[in-house]
């Protein structure tokens, strides 16, 4: 790693959640708290850190949960400075999380500061790429509620637990196709729990154990589908980005690539060819 030191900062108002994605060196946050809650990975290096008086240290894949109002410091643990990745998920948030995992008002404490589980670290660096990268709204949305209820399920003491998963093979008809009409528009999380009267939570739950996806990705494959159609026709791949619903045409690349294997461009020409 380089010893020049980096940040980059986002705020989402959609999520109700800020970010930061930061390299330090010689910077060292002083004793302090928040009113917020903050869940930081330590991406590269080794950090350490004081809280509530006591001295611990991350090492790289390492993830720290912390509750509004504790005090806490942070610095680098040594000359080589670390990588780190953080969510500042507010108050408000984590109770709907609460909620829409247990159906009651609550706010989570989380237990242990410290977590090293390769499922907590991996969905977190997830969660962070995909909305520090301004992944589709839905995908945002999806992630996030589902990342945070997990966590809260797992490391919280709200004694979380989920019912059976029921057979709502309707249900899941019903968003797909809303999913195929509208794929072209800013489809939420929110609007199709609504068309079907679960709950945003519920429906990624019985969406994922039906499909076999997650709503956000079956959307993708949607608008894919039609980005190979309209391609095949001859359009523009800047309007056909418009069209199906890409946020921009390098988001538009960027996915082709992934489901398809190669860059819109180049299936352009292999039509062509």
């Amino acid at each position: 790693m380089s010893n020049k030191e980096w940040t980059k900062s986002l705020h989402n108002p959609q999520l109700d959640v800020e970010l930061l994605h930061a390299y330090y060196v010689q910077h060292a946050y002083p004793r302090h708290s928040h009113d917020y809650y903050v869940i930081s990975l330590i991406e590269r290096g080794r950090q350490s850190f004081t809280h509530k008086g006591t001295k611990l240290s991350t090492s790289s894949g390492g993830l720290i949960l912390i509750n509004p109002g504790e005090v806490h410091t942070g610095e680098a643990a040594d000359t080589h400075g670390f990588e780190l990745r953080a969510l500042y998920p507010s108050v408000s948030l984590m109770e709907t999380a609460v909620f829409e995992l247990t159906g009651r008002r609550a706010l989570p404490f989380f237990k242990e500061v410290r977590v090293d589980h390769p499922w907590a670290t991996n969905r977190i660096l997830s969660l962070h790429k995909a909305i520090l990268n301004r992944a589709g709204r839905l995908e945002c949305e999806s992630r996030m509620l589902w990342t945070m209820a997990q966590l809260v399920k797992r490391y919280a003491d709200i004694g979380a637990t989920e019912g059976h998963v029921g057979k709502e093979k309707r249900a899941i008809q019903q968003v797909r196709q809303y999913i195929d009409e509208h794929f072209a528009e800013s489809v939420t999380l929110n609007t199709l729990a609504q068309h079907v009267a679960l709950s945003p939570y519920y429906l990624l739950r019985v969406f994922g154990a039906e499909v076999g996806m997650p709503p956000y990705a079956y959307l993708e494959s949607v608008r894919i589908r039609h980005t190979q159609r309209l391609i095949k026709a001859g359009k523009p791949l800047a309007e056909v980005a418009a069209e199906v619903g890409f946020s921009s045409q390098s988001h538009m690349t960027r996915q082709f690539k992934n489901i398809i294997g190669v860059t819109p461009g180049q299936y352009a020409q292999h039509i062509r060819d």
